[in-house]
Order: structure tokens, then C-alpha cells, then sequence
């Protein structure tokens, strides 16, 4: 298995203004095809910090801030901006084209992968294949919602519709937005404990202080339409290869095997001692594998 030096240099954090919104994006190495990494709810571009120089030896890779994350934009949404999956694939379609401007391998974690998905779909030229860390299996979606007891399906609605109440749900965004709760959070998400730092919390508190944080988490929190990955398997235009944190308590492997069904899909590989998160708990494992696959499978194709 291939092995990875640390990179020499730090990213670079720049901004592109997509559709007028600015986007912040971080990008290190400067050789080999690339890599675009996308980031789950509620996270950031710096959610790859450890990930990102173990690739940087042999790739070009870019991890940017989706709209309404990170120091990126956070727009009302409404009319003019709707934070789905289709909004959030063009962004990174048009990033891959405009930015990047050479086809990629696009990894995800979470609500990423669906991300990646979605813009190897809508973007056939420009993704040459998917890394999927631990999707997002939607369970909360209209369509899983359906198959659920009456009580269950009941007390989900009524939550989503609490939380469309502007100021009820922006007293709820106000409680869980606390160092000690996000804290909470991840040591429930993450397998090592020792993972959760005072650096990892305040990454992901800071943007919660920004104008629009409230109203984009809010927004999310309501969607329960678009696609579901197995949707997008159906259809992905390319290869893809699925890694799994045995001991996600969010997204259950025995429930993501299922996606290994797909004939695009190459491999799924559990990953040991690693939660929902394992770029942050297990990045020199991960690193490795994505090289690996890329290599045996020509994930990247030639530039355009």
C-alpha cells in the first residue's frame, strides 16, 4: 500500500465568486491529476486539514466551503438561493470548470457525498470519479418518512414545522450552537475521543456566528426532498468507491452496504476505530486507499 510523506507547504486559502456569492476554498500540492473534497453539514473545507497534505505529495487538492458554510456566502435562502443538493452540485460543477479547470475525483463525506454525486451527474465531463466517506443515507427523506410508524412519521413533521417557525427555530439553533453541545456532538459522531479537540469545536463554531448561519442550518434542517444516494448510484456516470466508519452511530454500515449494489461501484471498505468522520479520525488510512483505487481504476482521465 502506498505510503505518504507529510507536504511541505500549508494550503492556500483563496475566494471565488460564484453566481456573485463569495466562496472560500483551500488548495495544496502542485502536482498529479485532482481532487476536490467536499464537506458534510454544518462543517468546512478545514474538516480535510489532516487529510489534505497526505494526498498533497501526489495530487493537487482543493477542499472548498459550500454556500451557507464555512467563511463562504450565507445568502437567505428563498427566491434567489435554495440550499439543495442540485444548488450545491453546480457549485462544485462550475468549481471544477472554473477553478480547477481539469477533470477530478471528487470525495465526500456525509451530505458531501451526495454533493459529489450530484455534480458527477450533472457534470459528466468534468468528475471522472467519486470517493463516498460515510454518506448520507437521508433517512429523514419524505420517502423513508412514508415507511415509518404513524407516531414517528407525526413527530418528524411536527419538528420540521417547529423549526420552520422563524424564531422557535432560531431559539433551537441558539441552544445547540455552544461549544459544550457541539462538543457533545462529536463525541458522540467520533470513535476516538481523543479526535474532539478545542481546535476541531471552534472550526465549527466559528461560522455559527455568521449573518445567515441560523436561517442556512434551519433550511437544511426542513429538506427532506431531492435525491437519495441510491438514486444517484443508479445513474453516476463514473466509478466510485465507498469507505465506511464501522462505528458511525449516524449512518449504520449494515444500512450503507447496500449501496455496494451498484455496478458503479468498485469497492466498500469498513474502516476501523473511525466514526462518522474518518478523514479527521483515520486520515493515513484513507489517504492510501484513495491513491490506491485511483491508480488500479484511472479514476482521472486526461485534462479536457
Amino acid at each position: 500500500m502506498t505510503t505518504f510523506p507529510p507536504a511541505s507547504a500549508p494550503p492556500t486559502i483563496q475566494t471565488w465568486t460564484w453566481r456573485t456569492y463569495p466562496i472560500t476554498y483551500a488548495q495544496e500540492g502542485s502536482q498529479g491529476p485532482a481532487i476536490v473534497l467536499v464537506h458534510g453539514f454544518g462543517a468546512s473545507w478545514g474538516h480535510w486539514r489532516k487529510l489534505m497534505p497526505l494526498l498533497a505529495e501526489h495530487y493537487q487538492v482543493y477542499a472548498l466551503d459550500l454556500l451557507g458554510f464555512g467563511a463562504s456566502a450565507k445568502p437567505t435562502p428563498g427566491a434567489a438561493i435554495a440550499y439543495t443538493f442540485e444548488t450545491w452540485g453546480a457549485l462544485v460543477g462550475d468549481f471544477c470548470r472554473e477553478v480547477v479547470q481539469a477533470p477530478v475525483t471528487v470525495v465526500g463525506n456525509s451530505i458531501g457525498c451526495v454533493v459529489a454525486m450530484q455534480t458527477a451527474v450533472d457534470y459528466p465531463d468534468w468528475v471522472q470519479g467519486v470517493a463516498l466517506i460515510n454518506c448520507s443515507l437521508r433517512l429523514l427523506h419524505d420517502r423513508y418518512r412514508s415507511t415509518l410508524p404513524w407516531f414517528r412519521r407525526t413527530g418528524a413533521g411536527m419538528m420540521q414545522s417547529m423549526l420552520g417557525v422563524q424564531w422557535l427555530g432560531r431559539q433551537f439553533f441558539q441552544a445547540i450552537a455552544k461549544p459544550k453541545t457541539v462538543r457533545r456532538i462529536l463525541l458522540q459522531a467520533y470513535a476516538q475521543p481523543a479526535a474532539v479537540t478545542d481546535d476541531l469545536v471552534t472550526m465549527l463554531m466559528t461560522p455559527a456566528a455568521d449573518v445567515g448561519a441560523a436561517d442556512v442550518f434551519l433550511a437544511f434542517t426542513r429538506y427532506s426532498q431531492g435525491p437519495l444516494p441510491e438514486d444517484l448510484l443508479a445513474i453516476l456516470p463514473c466509478p466510485a468507491l465507498i469507505l465506511w466508519g464501522v462505528e458511525d452511530p449516524w449512518e449504520p454500515i449494515d444500512l450503507g452496504r447496500r449501496l455496494a449494489e451498484f455496478d458503479c461501484v468498485d469497492a466498500f471498505i469498513p474502516l476501523e476505530r473511525a466514526g462518522h468522520c474518518p478523514q479527521d479520525e483515520v486520515p493515513e488510512v484513507i489517504a492510501p486507499l484513495l491513491q490506491d483505487w485511483m491508480n488500479q481504476k484511472g479514476a482521472i482521465a486526461p485534462s479536457l
